[in-house]
């Protein structure tokens, strides 16, 4: 199934928009390689540098929901939307830092795989809705064949994209021992979060990504 495009009276318009250079990637390695990963046991609050992590995943996901965002509204061309993806993947998916900073952005590169493998596929079209049979064929997959849980969960992504709600209900009690697709799963929760922040993003000719 092809994603519904939304209809605009004028032509589409070639706007300058910056996604995710590589300098915003590095500032926020950088801001994560001074932050403390190690939990307070008196306050039991989350340490910054997870939070940091957290809201690093939430900007690349806010970005790269934008270039959807601008192919719903006919700014870009299906091709030219592949093409952003190229470009901000390469940046998002590039080698991590070494040592404790890099296991854990490591991490977060493999969450973020399920953002641009549903970017791609709600461009494409051809996926099913039926949201809970998807999330039980994933989860009955699991860790077993990591490629074809991947391609579940960006069937699902797809939807999501789309206006469908997703995740929160079917990560209750698989927060303990998660598996990839739960992750996975987690981070289409996220897109469908950054989704609602979008709503009236691009309505303004030339407005910054």
């Amino acid at each position: 199934m092809a994603g519904k495009r939304k209809k605009k009276d004028e032509p589409p318009m070639k706007l300058f928009y910056i996604f995710y250079a590589q300098e915003r990637w590095d500032n926020w390695i950088s801001t994560l390689s001074e932050m403390n990963f190690e939990p307070d046991p008196e306050s039991g609050d989350m340490p910054e540098g997870l939070k940091a992590l957290y809201n690093f995943t939430e900007d690349i996901t806010v970005s790269v929901l934008k270039i959807v965002r601008l192919y719903q509204n006919e700014r870009f061309s299906k091709e030219e939307a592949h093409a952003k993806l190229d470009e901000v993947e390469s940046v998002v998916m590039s080698e991590p830092p070494e040592g404790e900073i890099g296991a854990m952005v490591g991490s977060m590169q493999i969450d973020l795989m399920a953002l641009f493998a549903a970017c791609r596929k709600y461009l494409d079209g051809g996926y099913g809705t039926d949201m809970k049979s998807l999330v039980k064929k994933g989860k009955e997959i699991g860790d077993d064949d990591p490629e074809a849980a991947l391609a579940i969960a960006a069937e699902i992504g797809a939807n999501v994209i789309g206006g469908a709600a997703c995740c929160a209900k079917y990560l209750k009690g698989d927060l303990d021992e998660p598996g990839i697709f739960d992750e996975w799963l987690n981070e289409i929760d996220v897109m469908h979060d950054a989704m609602k922040t979008l709503s009236k993003f691009d309505e303004a000719a030339g407005e910054g990504a």
